[in-house]
């Protein structure tokens, strides 16, 4: 049986570390890439806000609102309350890189007001999905140190598997806002040519942060699933 501190010495801790690794390689790409074309100022002279306007309205979409929070890459949309959020490296730069993700986080809200059926099924998890993050290992552990393996860590690992499914969601979600930018950028003549290209690397490696989580995630379940059969076996 697993003792009370196998849970984290065991060898299947090394699938955490992998997916840690994964996730800080793609924060360092995303942060690198960023850096360098939030040094080159796109030709059309827009700011993150300006453009972002300008999809907003060529879409058709007056209902959303534009406001400045803080930080750094801290942009969303919020579809309960149809807010744009720009960062402050975001919404008065004139940059290719600050242009790119002021486009994507339009993207969202085009989705949003075509009814998207990923971005529907995303919200929806949202709920389920924080409450796996937040209770599905510790569960699991409750489960594995007091011997709970038919009830408890079964529980936990379904649990946590909501939070895995809503990553997974989250993929086709992020991959089609990027599309949806790069297309009105290109077709607004916000962006030209090669400055699109600088907008897609951008995009690209804000992408690969998303596949990284997902990837964790999954490593994560998978690490809980054998700890669960191990325990099993060893009673």
């Amino acid at each position: 049986m697993f003792g009370y501190f196998g849970y984290y010495m065991d060898p299947t801790y090394v699938l955490v570390l992998v997916g840690a690794l994964l996730c800080i390689a793609a924060s360092a790409k995303l942060n690198g890439t960023y850096k360098k074309y939030a040094q080159v100022r796109c030709m059309s002279g827009m700011t993150g806000a300006e453009a972002a306007q300008r999809i907003l309205n060529a879409a058709g979409i007056y209902d959303v609102r534009i406001e400045r929070v803080p930080g750094n890459l801290t942009d969303h949309y919020d579809p309960r309350n149809k807010v744009l959020r720009l960062s402050d490296s975001v919404y008065g730069a004139s940059s290719v890189a600050a242009i790119g993700v002021a486009a994507h986080e339009c993207g969202h809200a085009v989705q949003h007001s075509q009814n998207y059926a990923p971005l529907k099924v995303r919200s929806a998890l949202v709920p389920a999905a924080n409450i796996g993050s937040k209770l599905g290992i510790p569960l699991v552990i409750l489960g594995l140190l007091f011997g709970l393996h038919s009830s408890l860590v079964p529980v936990g690992i379904w649990v946590f598997s909501l939070a895995v499914l809503f990553q997974i969601v989250t993929l086709p979600v992020e991959f089609n806002a990027s599309s949806r930018a790069l297309v009105m950028l290109q077709n607004l003549g916000i962006t030209g040519g090669q400055e699109t290209g600088y907008c897609k690397k951008v995009l690209w490696a804000a992408a690969l942060t998303y596949v990284a989580a997902a990837a964790s995630s999954v490593l994560q379940l998978l690490r809980l699933v054998l700890l669960s059969g191990g325990s099993r076996r060893d009673d």
